[in-house]
């Protein structure tokens, strides 16, 4: 997931990763290809779907992806086979014969998404691809990207709907003012973002008690009763959620559930950044 406001420079990072711009310094490097010195390698191990692409309208499903694949130099008695395939991976086999221009902008996006898959690249570069999309749109979308994701792509997507990267994404970058301010997985910028763990515990009686039971151990700082619910307070991020449910059924307590607390990434991307743009 690459993560940014309007203005840090994602979509010059993805420009310049695809090809399309040259750095104004430094190198960039796609799988151990330099995007300078070797743009035309560089674009066969690539799929780039930027923000806003024109679509021919005037041309069929099919004939649109034929042409692309034609590009790419797929042999003919390929392409047919290849198209359908590609196709069938956005689910819009159906409309393989449709003109372009009588789509609706959500199976345009995955037209376009289809045309990026056409030479099966190892990696796809995707700006913003649910934009403009009404929310069941933008859920089919997400499925097809989760579906790319079982099927071994890698893919960096930016996107604005921070909570649709949260469930696709395993890693995160966060850029500012044209300056990467983090990279590394989710789960490492929220603890590095949380102030303090938190453990929700709801059982079935006697809170209390419960509660008097949990601050005996060392490693809760604080239990307290909070809208039905016990509020822990590790003592530490290491400290082990398991001795709050050891703790509670030594000792009878019945547990209903327990949860962590964890930061969304639209709460870690606000407290990590300014706002601030080039």
């Amino acid at each position: 997931g690459f993560i940014g406001s309007n203005g840090a420079g994602k979509t010059t990072t993805l420009r310049i990763l695809a090809t399309f711009l040259k750095p104004s310094s430094g190198t960039a490097k796609v799988l151990g290809k330099d995007v300078v010195a070797e743009a035309d390698a560089v674009r066969h191990v690539i799929g780039y779907m930027p923000d806003f692409f024109g679509v021919y309208k005037d041309m069929e499903v099919t004939e649109y992806l034929d042409f692309f694949g034609a590009c790419y130099r797929i042999p003919s008695g390929q392409r047919e086979k290849t198209v359908g395939d590609v196709l069938e991976l956005v689910g819009l086999s159906e409309k393989k014969g449709a003109l372009i221009g009588t789509l609706s902008l959500g199976m345009q996006q995955r037209i376009g998404l289809a045309r990026v898959l056409i030479h099966d690249p190892e990696l796809l570069l995707l700006d913003e691809p649910a934009s403009g999309l009404d929310p069941r749109a933008r859920i089919e979308m997400m499925a097809i990207l989760q579906e790319l994701q079982r099927m071994g792509k890698t893919i960096i997507i930016s996107s604005h709907i921070l909570s649709e990267l949260q469930s696709l994404c395993n890693r995160v970058a966060i850029i500012e003012r044209g300056k990467l301010i983090y990279s590394g997985s989710i789960q490492g910028v929220r603890n590095q973002m949380e102030t303090s763990h938190i453990v929700w515990v709801k059982i079935g009686s006697d809170p209390d008690k419960a509660i008097g039971f949990l601050k005996t151990q060392s490693e809760v700082s604080e239990a307290e009763m909070v809208d039905g619910s016990i509020r822990v307070t590790m003592a530490s991020h290491d400290a082990e959620v398991s001795i709050i449910a050891e703790t509670l059924v030594r000792n009878g307590v019945p547990i209903h559930g327990l949860r962590e607390e964890e930061l969304g990434l639209e709460e870690v991307f606000m407290r990590m950044t300014k706002g601030e743009t080039q």
